[in-house]
């Protein structure tokens, strides 16, 4: 699948476009006044434990303090004897630690943000601290290997989990990205390096701060994207920002010098997005309601809880019989539902609101077909099958 990441710079913003077979498929925006925090890792103070919703509050130097859930805090103990193993010698699950067993208030620790804030709402927060590379995410908590799903072939899986057991470090754990499937024992080893070497800057600069705040950000929106979405499928990276073009170059040439023939600067009169019909797929994807080809539509409305997403059959009337005329507009619906989630960056808990069929054979077709179309999408949903109410719960 021949696909194109276009980078665009204003005085205000960055905009990333993948593009496959000539279609806009994702789309990410970074506004200067915006700091985009998801992926961040401060040092937090706990100001507020709350036993009774197993949750903390932890200040971390942003206008509203994160949350903080009792499963998203590292617990040393666990370590010695893992769930799985307690499980089985007990015979029944194994309940999870009480929050005021594993933080107090006053105490300093470090968090990750997982959902940036919303609203009322500040931001979630997670204690598994998680560092991403470009073939590896480091686990400075954990002793886990593991590889990416999406690298299916067996032998590969073997010889990458083989190269990074041969060059781990003795603290850690690491997830084997799907980019690295075929990479070179050195390219693994140096991601792994580099990734150890940023750990041990993050705690230096971590016992630093006198307060909450930032120890470590992620990347910039446009290195964030050559390093986590570019590979072999990817003919070129377009720039159209000269300051832009040198500052990407040198991060393709220091960590993906393969690639480096890759990329060039756009200096055509039309601008780059209008060159590429772009703006018109950014601006459908803004809409609330969005037009399928038959006449129906689907209304996307986020809120501080989740997304829901309804199926409406429009100006569609069909030509057969009314469940006929249903299942062609919940196809349709599945295609552009999965197109749109992946465009617009969809995320946390996802509720579609299918139009009701009466036949069981077509709620599976529908829900197989929503399967498959997800199944492109290189971030990992679970999928829950439609219930009696026509409803398809789903996380991303």
């Amino acid at each position: 699948m021949a696909a194109q990441i276009l980078i665009s710079q204003s005085f205000r913003e960055t905009r990333v476009a993948r593009i496959e077979n000539d279609k806009l498929v994702e789309f990410s925006i970074e506004r200067r006044q915006e700091e985009n925090v998801v992926g961040n890792i401060y040092k937090g103070r706990v100001n507020r434990v709350l036993p009774g919703m197993q949750a903390a509050f932890v200040e971390i130097g942003l206008p509203k303090a994160g949350f903080l859930y009792a499963g998203n805090i590292y617990d040393s103990s666990k370590e010695a004897e893992s769930a799985e193993e307690a499980r089985v010698d007990n015979h029944q699950p194994v309940e999870p630690r009480k929050i005021s067993e594993l933080v107090h208030e006053g105490e300093s620790l470090l968090v990750q943000i997982l959902k940036e804030p919303m609203g009322t709402k500040g931001a979630r927060l997670t204690g598994h601290i998680s560092i991403p590379g470009r073939f590896l995410v480091y686990l400075p908590d954990s002793r886990h290997l593991g590889v990416s799903k999406r690298i299916e072939e067996e032998s590969e899986r073997e010889r990458l989990k083989g190269i990074v057991d041969k060059h781990r470090p003795k603290q850690g754990g690491f997830i084997i990205r799907t980019v690295a499937e075929g990479a070179k024992d050195k390219h693994i080893k140096d991601d792994m390096d580099y990734l150890v070497r940023s750990w041990g800057s993050l705690k230096k600069h971590a016992d630093k701060l006198k307060k909450p705040g930032v120890a470590y950000s992620d990347l910039d929106l446009a290195s964030k994207i050559i390093r986590d979405k570019v590979s072999e499928d990817v003919e070129r990276i377009v720039v159209d920002d000269l300051e832009l073009y040198k500052k990407t170059n040198k991060f393709v040439q220091t960590f993906l010098p393969r690639f480096k023939k890759r990329i060039e600067i756009h200096n055509k009169p039309s601008p780059l997005f209008d060159l590429f019909g772009i703006e018109t797929e950014i601006a459908r994807a803004l809409e609330r309601k969005v037009w399928l080809k038959s006449g129906g539509y689907i209304i996307i409305d986020e809120t501080e809880a989740l997304t829901t997403i309804d199926v409406n059959s429009g100006r569609f009337v069909g030509s057969r019989h009314l469940e006929d005329t249903i299942l062609q507009t919940n196809l349709e619906a599945v295609k552009e539902t999965a197109y749109q989630i992946r465009l617009r960056n969809l995320g946390g808990i996802i509720v579609l609101d299918f139009i009701d069929m009466q036949k069981q054979q077509n709620r599976e077709r529908v829900y197989e077909m929503l399967l498959e179309e997800l199944s492109k999408d290189p971030v990992k949903t679970n999928v829950l099958p439609i219930s009696e109410l026509g409803l398809i719960e789903m996380t991303r």
